[in-house]
């Protein structure tokens, strides 16, 4: 039997590494390596995007099991990750290589001690090796796009857009993965947000990518799908919020609009300018519109809430052996 297919237990608990992938076969081999090397008893499996590389060929030589999925893009693979593999812990990695590790031992036990549903891994790189880590703008992006999401729904995230994370099996089995690419990440985390769930952060060293090997995140392309699934997850997760602000600038606009007919209709009786009425009290249709929207669909959210709370919690919580050792 082959290492991957370990049935030896991590503190009690059966701990599944998922590594989504897509033509990473400078790198894939060093990742199931490490990990195995840093827990023996870990399960790997690597989700193969259709590559057009040996990246499966060489993850099954490696002895990981590979599960091929059709369907492009990372949202794609994180749904059939969670779906089709049974484990008490998923540690979830991406295969290029650039994460440690080594800290997979310490972001499980942090999940185990501490009771969490998800740890992320924060990426940690010194300022000499920034430059090859990251892309020009990504650091930035990063920070800006991660200071939108705690804006909007709350948490102390510091790296949303890790790709390093270990999730409770109840976190994964209650996951409704709805994006298709890189924004992924962000689903992940408003998902934690809005059920409430208790996670954590750990920082985790980040390396560049091994020479030979290129990345597949298009900086403008996927950070401009990233914010379009912030605006959307704040339209369906925070409607009153979302759609109130709306309601709040059409109604000042139209009041803005509507005063100084107001006084010279007091004054003089008349409405000389009539477009400009009309524009008014159609802006104040459109917040009394907007309004409305965001209060029916606030009541769907918390249906859906509702339904989301009882899934996570018809699954058993994560427990750990006290007594195996660390």
């Amino acid at each position: 039997m082959s290492q991957s297919m370990s049935t030896t237990l991590y503190r009690g608990q059966r701990v599944a590494l998922i590594v989504p992938c897509y033509n990473e076969d400078p790198t894939i081999a060093g990742v199931i390596n490490g990990f195995r090397a840093a827990m023996p008893c870990i399960d790997i499996y690597v989700f193969d995007n259709m590559s057009s590389d040996k990246t499966a060929d060489i993850a099954r030589a490696a002895g990981a099991q590979v599960r091929t999925v059709t369907l492009r893009g990372k949202g794609n693979v994180v749904r059939r990750m969670f779906a089709d593999t049974e484990a008490d812990v998923y540690v979830m990695v991406d295969g290029d290589g650039t994460y440690d590790a080594s800290s997979v031992c310490r972001m499980v036990d942090k999940l185990l001690d501490e009771g969490l549903d998800m740890v992320v891994g924060c990426r940690e790189t010194s300022a000499e090796e920034a430059h090859a880590a990251y892309r020009r703008g990504h650091q930035w992006g990063n920070k800006m796009l991660t200071g939108s999401v705690k804006g909007i729904f709350g948490g102390d995230f510091n790296d949303m857009l890790s790709g390093y994370r270990v999730f409770s099996r109840r976190y994964a089995k209650s996951f409704p993965a709805l994006s298709r690419g890189f924004e992924t990440e962000t689903e992940l985390t408003v998902h934690a947000l809005e059920l409430r769930m208790p996670y954590g952060e750990l920082m985790t060293p980040y390396g560049s990518r091994p020479e030979g090997s290129a990345s597949k995140l298009s900086t403008y392309r996927d950070g401009w799908r990233i914010l379009k699934t912030i605006i959307r997850l704040h339209a369906s997760e925070r409607p009153i919020a979302f759609f109130g602000a709306w309601a709040a600038a059409f109604c000042i606009a139209a009041l803005v609009l509507a005063f100084p007919l107001l006084i010279q209709y007091l004054e003089a009786g008349n409405v000389p300018r009539l477009p400009t009425a009309v524009l008014s009290a159609s802006l104040m249709l459109m917040s009394m519109l907007a309004l409305t929207c965001g209060l029916i669909l606030q009541n769907i959210t918390q249906g859906r809430h509702e339904m989301k709370c009882l899934a996570f919690l018809g699954i058993p919580a994560t427990r750990s052996d006290t007594t195996a050792g660390h």
